[in-house]
């Protein structure tokens, strides 16, 4: 369900090992990244950590067939959100940079998984949609941090699919590459970043969340 392979030259890479589910983000997926995400805070020799999906989805969103189980099983869904407010709240809190290779779509809840992210790098077969917008909230404010207002609320209120040409004219993503350079690239900027020292890194990630002012709370207020 999520592999991880260990750290070289102070980069880690998770990988979300369920394409059969097109790598949908369940209660057990996420607080497994939630956890591992923990240790490798905490871990010293960690300087940057890649994250990507199997097979050639980056993520489909939130497992929607818990979303069917939670609306008859009320303790259930208070599972079903306490494991998504925990999630959104380590990912958007973690105190290294994150590198998104995005090796396909990154749909509704795997939107917002690349875009908390701090670098995106994505393959040409990469797109970009809040289709949940028809039936339920969207996380909003980490998108509007990343490429501004206007962008933010044509993707959120439209729910429109952005392609990779487009997504690297919104600034959304930094690079397109060739799927089967995406895993290359995306660890070439890893190595970049991973020359700094960690203090250093970790200061300059505190900048950025304190200039993003995002409060990392309940998955509905983002």
């Amino acid at each position: 369900m999520l592999r991880i392979d260990g750290t070289w030259d102070g980069i880690a890479t998770l990988t979300r090992d369920r394409p059969e589910r097109k790598n949908a983000l369940s209660i057990e997926l996420r607080h497994r990244l939630a956890d591992v995400r923990d240790a490798l805070a905490a871990d010293e020799a960690v300087r940057v950590v890649v994250l990507t999906g199997e097979g050639d989805v980056f993520s489909a969103g939130f497992d929607l067939k818990e979303f069917e189980q939670a609306a008859d099983d009320a303790e259930f869904g208070e599972r079903l959100w306490a494991s998504s407010d925990r999630y959104h709240r380590t990912v958007l809190q973690f105190p290294l940079p994150i590198v998104a290779a995005v090796n396909g779509p990154a749909i509704a809840g795997g939107f917002d998984l690349a875009v908390m992210c701090d670098i995106r790098v994505a393959a040409r077969t990469a797109r970009f949609s809040h289709p949940e917008v028809t039936f339920g909230d969207v996380v909003y404010s980490p998108l509007h941090d990343l490429v501004g207002a206007a962008v933010a609320r044509d993707l959120c209120f439209t729910g429109r699919s952005v392609d990779a040409s487009e997504a690297l004219s919104l600034h959304l993503v930094s690079r397109v590459v060739p799927a089967e350079r995406l895993a290359e690239v995306a660890a070439e900027v890893a190595a970049q970043i991973a020359r700094v020292p960690r203090p250093l890194l970790v200061r300059t990630k505190a900048k950025a969340l304190r200039r993003a002012r995002i409060v990392a709370g309940g998955t509905l207020d983002l």
